[in-house]
């Protein structure tokens, strides 16, 4: 079972994007239950968490991307959203999604996001 991640792209410094996950049928049944959240990895670092809401809609950030990041989920279209506003350069990864309910998690396959200064 694999999440479905789009709208990586390359833009400038101080523009936006937003990332869109959609949980595949296979998960739709459970979606509400799901904790979703967004990471991402940088070459040569660690995978690190970005924003995650959980199934009570509760969200929490990173300290870089709060205050510029915004994370949503939509019930109805079983989509976790990450708008990203006023981009870093810091900000270029791979980002990917990510769906939780007790022992069983789920990623989806990455989408690239690459900002130039």
């Amino acid at each position: 079972v694999q999440l479905q991640a789009s709208g990586g792209g390359l833009v400038q410094a101080g523009r936006s994007l937003r990332l869109s996950c959609e949980a595949p049928r296979t998960i739709t049944s459970v979606f509400n239950g799901l904790d979703m959240a967004w990471y991402r990895q940088a070459p040569g670092k660690q995978r690190e968490l970005v924003a995650a809401v959980t199934a009570s809609r509760t969200t929490t950030y990173a300290d870089s991307v709060r205050g510029r990041f915004t994370i949503s989920r939509d019930s109805s279209q079983k989509t976790v959203r990450l708008q990203m506003n006023d981009l870093k350069p810091d900000d270029t990864a791979v980002y990917y999604c990510n769906a939780q309910r007790g022992l069983t998690t789920y990623w989806g396959q990455g989408t690239q996001v690459t900002v130039s200064s």
